[in-house]
């Protein structure tokens, strides 16, 4: 357990979330935007006061999802688990959860204590879009042969440089290589779910790498164009980057 001066315990505790994201301009605190990040502190605020950090274990884009968010939360508040998570329920937006409380050892990080996350992307495809999926799922009208894309999609599998498949921005580039754990497309009725788990993401990349696999579908990059895309180093031989109502930060994955 760490000390904060005085010699007060500074305790650690990981946080799970899950929250719609729909209504956040993403995780991180933003100044003239709503975010997931402001909603915690805002709650912990009115339970905790204000001595504590939190550290997220991803930036997730406006309009993207979690089914699994997790936290690490530095506090020198003596509250149980079990009542901060009950108080944050009870804080927090309708819109977000907390499902778990624990304490962790000092060195946990949400960020870098992470070994991999998975994501999925939710496709209706079905030439009738859904009212009650409007924001949670991208509504494709064409078809889509889930057989054919899972098979294309393995080519992401492994460890490649991902450039192609990176929105470039004010960010430190650094090293774009990923490892790809596992890439699978399958088909449950009208509903299309792409899901990958890597070590890491490059900013946008599920999204580009859903785009292009579109792209195969609809002929206009061939289905086993994507080693070569790769090969390129060059954002503008991906597919499009598609919407961010589809996509869900699912699961993380610590030792």
């Amino acid at each position: 357990m760490q000390h904060l001066s005085g010699g007060i315990d500074l305790r650690n505790l990981l946080l799970t979330l899950c929250y719609d994201g729909r209504r956040f301009h993403g995780w991180q605190i933003q100044q003239n935007a709503y975010s997931v990040q402001e909603a915690l502190q805002t709650a912990l605020s009115q339970i905790i006061g204000d001595g504590f950090d939190v550290k997220g274990c991803s930036r997730t884009d406006s309009g993207v999802h979690a089914n699994m968010y997790c936290v690490s939360l530095k506090t020198a508040h003596p509250i149980p688990c079990v009542r901060l998570k009950a108080a944050l329920n009870r804080w927090l937006p309708l819109s977000v959860a907390v499902t778990d409380c624990v304490e962790v050892g000092a060195d946990f990080h949400a960020r870098y204590s992470c070994k991999s996350k998975e994501y999925i992307y939710k496709i209706w495809n079905s030439e009738v879009r859904s009212p009650f999926l409007e924001g949670y799922a991208l509504h494709y009208r064409y078809p889509l042969d889930a057989a054919l894309l899972n098979e294309a999609a393995q080519a992401y599998v492994g460890r490649h440089d991902f450039t192609s498949f990176c929105t470039l921005d004010n960010r430190e580039q650094g090293d774009m290589t990923r490892e790809v754990k596992l890439f699978s497309v399958t088909r449950d009725g009208d509903m299309v779910t792409m899901r990958v788990e890597a070590d890491g993401f490059l900013y946008n990349m599920v999204r580009i790498m859903v785009g292009t696999l579109l792209r195969i579908a609809q002929g206009k990059i061939p289905p086993d164009g994507i080693p070569a895309i790769l090969e390129k180093k060059d954002r503008k031989y991906a597919g499009p980057t598609a919407k961010a109502c589809g996509l869900y930060l699912n699961r993380v994955y610590y030792e």
